[in-house]
């Protein structure tokens, strides 16, 4: 009776989800080519009493992940549940990617993914430099004080070098500063660098330029900024507004040279395929919130990209093969409920390729 009970109340809260969005795709499953070590489910941010039946390994589908008990410490609680997987495309790339489960040790995080991007363009000086990727905060939404902490932890306890933000900071204009604060304590050796999303250019958009130059935190709105390290370099360039075409229509990388190693920051994946990315090597995007509520991973019933499921959650790749990172995000909107799209962060590990 119990079990029919939890069933009811989250096919009305899936329900309640897909009347609630406007503006978005609404697709019937399709047969897509997928090269990504996503696995099918995870926990899933629900209320304490409806997470044992609805937490599972992300390896497989068998074996229910059972939630450690209070007296265990945190390190004993990350667990690394997924395999590694390679994965070969064009131009000289490989990737491999784990994932390991963090959601007792970090309340604002389920999982780190961590992809190894092998490239034939990554200087040699840039071997094994990590990259931090966060995107969708939407701070306060399920993202609350606690959780942000704990993100922060998090991100300071991975080391990165750089740390590079999608956008989607807030859901209030009063929550523009914490959230710029806490952001801040992350120190990396190369800074922080950030695009802004749709929340952030329909609603405190001066707010967040102020508190990010207070911050030193530099904001690539059609920008290329470079990354140096021993003598060699990197390139981040950002898009502005990419929902908007008419005026940022032209991608920032068009002009760079195809031998450095570029990595193009945009809120939506759908930007890197409505436009030419020319001489991108990695494209790193957020906005899908990995479906938010989805049935067990493998598809969702509302995707806010007219591309519907192609650019769901992780690595993609858009129409000329270039590959591209789509993170879960942290936060939510509409609805303070994730199923089966776990909050995220992403590191990814550069190498050369050198065989």
């Amino acid at each position: 009776m119990k079990n029919l009970v939890y069933i009811s109340i989250l096919s009305l809260l899936l329900l309640s989800s897909c009347r609630s969005k406007r503006m978005i795709t609404v697709s019937l499953p399709q047969s897509v080519m997928q090269a990504d070590s996503t696995q099918l489910g995870d926990t899933i941010g629900l209320p304490a009493r409806l997470s044992p039946m609805f937490t599972f390994d992300q390896s497989d589908l068998r074996n229910v992940c059972r939630q450690p008990t209070k007296g265990k410490a945190k390190k004993q609680q990350i667990k690394k549940t997924s395999p590694v997987q390679k994965v070969t495309v064009q131009r000289g790339t490989r990737i491999t990617s784990k994932t390991i489960h963090v959601g007792s040790a970090y309340k604002g995080v389920s999982r780190i993914k961590t992809y190894d991007f092998t490239h034939r363009d990554v200087p040699a000086a840039f071997e094994g430099f990590r990259i931090a990727f966060v995107s969708d905060l939407h701070y306060k939404s399920l993202l609350k004080e606690e959780g942000l902490k704990d993100l922060v932890r998090l991100l300071i306890d991975q080391k990165a070098d750089v740390l590079l933000i999608g956008g989607d900071f807030h859901e209030g204009c009063q929550y523009v500063p914490p959230v710029m604060a806490a952001l801040a304590q992350v120190k990396t050796p190369l800074g922080t660098y950030a695009v802004l999303g749709n929340n952030d250019y329909e609603a405190c958009y001066d707010d967040i330029v102020r508190e990010m130059r207070h911050y030193g935190m530099h904001l690539l709105e059609h920008k290329v900024d470079t990354l140096r390290r021993g003598g060699e370099r990197i390139l981040v360039a950002g898009v502005r507004n990419p929902f908007d075409l008419g005026k940022n229509g032209t991608s920032p990388t068009l002009g760079l040279s195809p031998d450095d190693f570029v990595i193009l920051l945009t809120h939506t994946p759908d930007y890197a395929e409505d436009v030419p990315v020319t001489n991108s090597d990695l494209i790193l995007a957020g906005h899908t919130h990995g479906g938010q509520v989805t049935l067990f991973g493998l598809y969702a019933p509302i995707v806010p990209s007219h591309y519907g499921q192609r650019f769901l959650s992780g690595l993609k790749y858009n129409s000329k093969h270039i590959p591209m990172i789509i993170t879960n995000g942290i936060g939510t909107s509409q609805k303070a409920i994730r199923m089966f799209a776990p909050a995220e962060v992403v590191m990814i590990v550069l190498h050369r390729l050198t065989d």
